[in-house]
C-alpha cells in the first residue's frame, strides 16, 4: 500500500467514526446539528491520521485508537468554533461555508464548541477497545495539550499580541501551544494505544513538533500568498487583525526555506522506527508543499 492509500484508509476510518459518533443522541435543539455541522465539514483530519498511524508504526491496530483520533478532531473542531466567533477572529468562511455562528447563532456555536470539548473525553473513557491505564494516559496528554498549557494558553497569547510587535520566539511560543500542542498529542496518543516504549513516544513527540511548526509557517505563508477559493477561508486575515507571524518577521521566501529544514527534521526523529516511518515522512513532505 502506497503513503498516499495508507493515509487514506485512516482518514476513512476517522470520517466513518466520526460520522457515528453522535448519532442516537436524545435532540438538545439545534445543539447535535451544529456539532454535527462543523465536525464534519471535511478538512484534512491530519490529527485524526497521526494518531492512527503512529499507533500502526508502534504495532497497534488502528481501529482500536479510533476513539482518540476522534477525540483529538472534536477538541480541534471546538477550537474552530470558537476561533470564528465575533468576539475572536470574527471570521464568516470555515472550510468554503458559514462559520457555525453565521448558521446556528452565537450562543448556539458557543454551547457547540463546549459539548465537543466535552464529548472528547467522553469517548475517551468510554472506549471498550484498549486497556484502562493507556485510556487514561491518552486523556491526560489530550488534557494538558487542550488546556492553558497547550491549545487555548497559545489563544491567549494571539489575542493578547493582536496590534503589538512580537519576538520570534515569543511568536514560536505562542505556536507551539495554539498549533503545536494538539499535534503533538495525536501522535503521542497514538504510541500510547499501541503501548509503545518510552523511546517511542519521545521520537514521536519530536516528529510532531517539528510537523507542527512546519505546519503553522506553511499556514502564514498561504495566508499571505494563498487563494481563499483554494483553502476555503478567508485570506489576509492575520495582518487586518495586526498579528505578528512568521512571515511578518522573515518574509515569505525565508519561510519557504525555514519550512523544508524542518520537514527534514521532522523526518529524521523517526529514525528509531526505521521503514515502518515511510508513511509519515510522506506526509511531512506532503504538507510543506501544500497550497490549501
Amino acid at each position: 500500500m502506497t503513503s498516499q492509500e495508507q493515509l487514506n484508509a485512516h482518514r476513512a476510518l476517522a470520517e466513518g467514526w466520526l460520522g457515528r459518533c453522535l448519532r442516537n443522541r436524545e435532540p438538545r435543539g439545534d445543539l447535535y446539528d451544529a456539532m454535527e455541522y462543523s465536525l464534519l465539514a471535511g478538512g484534512k483530519r491530519i490529527r485524526p491520521v497521526l494518531t492512527l498511524e503512529c499507533c500502526r508504526m508502534c504495532g497497534g491496530e488502528p481501529e482500536t485508537a479510533l476513539p482518540l483520533a476522534g477525540a483529538v478532531e472534536m477538541i480541534h473542531t471546538y477550537s474552530l468554533i470558537h476561533d470564528d466567533l465575533p468576539c475572536m477572529d470574527d471570521d464568516d468562511l470555515r472550510r468554503g461555508r458559514p462559520t457555525n455562528h453565521k448558521v446556528y447563532g452565537e450562543a448556539t456555536a458557543v454551547l457547540a464548541g463546549d459539548a465537543l470539548l466535552t464529548a472528547a473525553f467522553e469517548v475517551i473513557l468510554d472506549a471498550g477497545s484498549l486497556p484502562p491505564e493507556r485510556l487514561l494516559t491518552a486523556a491526560a496528554v489530550l488534557a494538558r495539550a487542550a488546556g492553558g498549557w497547550g491549545m487555548v494558553g497559545g489563544q491567549v497569547l494571539d489575542m493578547a499580541g493582536e496590534g503589538h510587535a512580537l519576538s520570534l520566539s515569543e511568536v514560536e511560543e505562542l505556536q507551539r501551544m495554539k498549533t503545536g500542542a494538539l499535534i503533538t498529542a495525536a501522535a503521542e496518543m497514538g504510541c500510547v494505544a499501541a503501548g509503545g516504549a518510552q523511546e517511542q513516544r519521545a521520537a514521536v513527540r519530536r516528529y510532531a513538533e517539528k510537523l507542527g511548526l512546519a505546519f503553522q509557517i506553511q499556514d502564514d505563508i498561504l495566508d499571505v500568498v494563498g487563494n481563499a477559493a483554494a483553502l476555503g477561508k478567508s485570506v489576509g486575515s492575520d495582518a487586518r487583525s495586526e498579528k505578528t507571524t512568521f512571515v511578518t518577521l522573515k518574509g515569505v521566501e525565508t519561510c519557504r526555506k525555514l519550512v523544508r529544514r524542518l520537514t527534514e527534521e521532522a523526518k529524521e526523529a523517526l529514525a528509531v522506527f526505521g521503514c515502518e516511518k515511510e508513511h509519515l515522512c510522506w506526509l511531512a513532505d506532503s504538507l510543506a508543499s501544500r497550497e490549501t
